[in-house]
């Protein structure tokens, strides 16, 4: 027998393994399609998903490398293999294709194996799961969502017991526990689970947001979106409890819809995702002072603001992160507080802090590592527009929120609408007394994978001496653990008069992603060094692409 078909009689007696376990229907007949076709077999058993500190998350199907109920049992029986019986864990999900049956399968597995289970009584927000594993006193907790991914996908993302995503080395206890479980329908499974109302966990959860320093300014006209996800009556809750008027929600996107039908990614960042949103504010009959989205799992926020002309601009995740970083700041007290962001966000935030006397730190990119930037922490943002926003009685969510963000960001746009101001002079005065810090970014989506290989190799083999006319005065390769932080792939050039530009694989999709930041003294019009720094940025763009070869 030749390789060939050693390996094709090899994929053929995986699939068949798996068709002997798998209790779903629809991928079982999805594979049995597939038997035969030996390409379409090594995509699904190939390779398989990897449990990581961001949890499982892949397109929807058959197999190991697919996100099925197999391998969510599996991630299940990991998850209490290492936790143990007796342990707490809180389940929840989102509006996705098979969100509810994945969260129903990991509570039979975990109570099967003798733990303690509360899963969410329906589909609420990321950011309510994470409360609620402090706020239950849970050991860890599981929300199936794949926030942002395109509808194909879903995900399987794991809190431990302090309401933060998992860091290693737990990740990897995790993933060798996954890896010694055997066949699915051999694992015990359990009934007896609790079920969380509203009142058992989004009440306190609200009870918590509102507490924030919110001000006492409440005239606003807000327009939201939750971009088909399942944010928009929590969000809208929020707000009404801490004394604004509901906002105006996009009809065409306001009830959960796992094909999200009216947009080509569900992220706020990508092109035309806020189109009906903005269309909504700019309406005659509404008249928005402020633009607010979610994504689909409400952890993320996007903010736009109205122009002198009516006109909405939407603001950078590093421009919404400097707003609120110096609100915390200026709302918060003690010598003990901390403000974190990430190696690829603004260094605006370095330099609010130290006009405020407070502590700075950068971590890796996510928000796992954020909230393990020390204690006291009050606020931590990342430019992929998450914020965590605290006061002096901590952060009510140990992950990024774009619940409270929104309600926070609407307290400052209401603040400043009763002063006769927008978000835009605020952006102004913080250019004028920090420096413009300018950001942007450039990505690179790639079918293979080893595109991306390739390109940060040719950069670390050759690394630029200039970008965009400005010496590289240092290149930092992350792979080695640069400037104390944990190895992670990626470079970062720092250039001369504060500029840099960090270049990383995606965690999370098939992207190389670079971010680019140009620092400028404002002693004219700010409006000038804004155009002046988008011609920066452009240069810096088109170096770095030559750099990589892309």
């Amino acid at each position: 027998m030749n390789a060939e078909l050693a390996e094709h009689a090899e994929l053929e007696l995986l699939a068949a393994e798996w068709l002997a376990q798998d209790p779903d229907p629809v991928t079982r007949a999805e594979l049995e399609s597939l038997l035969g076709d030996p390409e379409a077999l090594r995509d699904r058993f190939g390779a398989k998903l990897e449990f990581g500190t961001a949890g499982l998350r892949g397109e929807l199907g058959a197999g190991p490398n697919r996100m099925n109920r197999v391998t969510v049992m599996r991630a299940a029986a990991g998850l209490a293999a290492v936790l143990g019986p007796g342990k707490l864990v809180v389940v929840g999900y989102d509006a996705r294709h098979n969100s509810d049956v994945f969260a129903r399968d990991t509570a039979a597995v975990l109570t099967g194996a003798g733990l303690r289970v509360a899963v969410m009584g329906d589909r609420y927000p990321t950011p309510v799961l994470a409360f609620a594993v402090r706020h239950l006193g849970a050991d860890a907790g599981v929300m199936v969502t794949a926030s942002h991914n395109p509808p194909r996908d879903n995900g399987y993302k794991v809190y431990w017991g302090d309401g933060t995503q998992i860091v290693p080395p737990i990740d990897g206890e995790i993933s060798r526990a996954i890896d010694a479980v055997g066949r699915v329908d051999e694992l015990p499974l359990g009934e007896e689970w609790t079920v969380l109302g509203q009142n058992a966990i989004v009440q306190p959860y609200l009870d918590a947001v509102i507490s924030l320093p919110l001000g006492d300014a409440r005239e606003l006209r807000v327009a939201y979106t939750p971009l088909h996800g399942v944010g928009g009556s929590t969000l809208a809750a929020a707000f009404v409890a801490a004394g604004f008027k509901s906002p105006m929600i996009v009809g065409a996107q306001h009830r959960p819809d796992p094909d999200f039908p009216t947009v080509a990614f569900p992220n706020p960042e990508e092109p035309g995702a806020m189109d009906l949103a903005l269309e909504l504010a700019s309406a005659p009959a509404v008249q928005a002072d402020l633009v607010v989205a979610n994504d689909p799992d409400a952890d993320r926020c996007a903010v736009g603001a109205r122009l002198p002309d009516g006109r909405f601009r939407m603001l950078t995740g590093d421009e919404v992160g400097g707003l609120l970083g110096e609100h915390v700041l200026r709302n918060t007290s003690g010598p003990d507080r901390l403000v974190a962001t990430t190696i690829v966000s603004s260094s605006l935030l370095g330099r609010i802090a130290e006009a405020y006397g407070v502590p700075y730190r950068e971590t890796l990119t996510g928000f796992k590592w954020i909230m393990k930037a020390g204690d006291g922490l009050v606020y931590g943002y990342e430019e992929a527009l998450g914020y965590s926003v605290g006061s002096d009685a901590g952060l009510p969510v140990h992950d990024k929120d774009g619940i409270s963000a929104a309600l926070t960001i609407g307290a400052i746009a209401a603040q400043a609408k009763r002063d006769g101001r927008t978000l835009i002079d605020l952006l102004d005065d913080q250019a004028r007394k920090y420096g413009l810090h300018a950001t942007s970014q450039l990505s690179f989506r790639v079918e293979d994978l080893s595109l991306i290989t390739q390109a940060m190799e040719r950069l670390r083999a050759t690394p630029p001496a200039e970008l965009g006319g400005r010496k590289v005065e240092s290149a930092e390769d992350l792979a080695a653990g640069a400037g104390g932080l944990p190895p992670t792939d990626g470079m970062r050039f720092r250039l001369a008069g504060g500029a840099r530009v960090v270049v990383r694989p995606s965690g999370t999709e098939p992207k190389l992603k670079c971010y680019l930041e140009v620092v400028l003294p404002v002693t004219g019009e700010v409006d000038e060094a804004r155009t002046q720094a988008a011609e920066d940025l452009a240069t810096l763009k088109h170096d770095i692409a030559q750099a990589l070869g892309l």
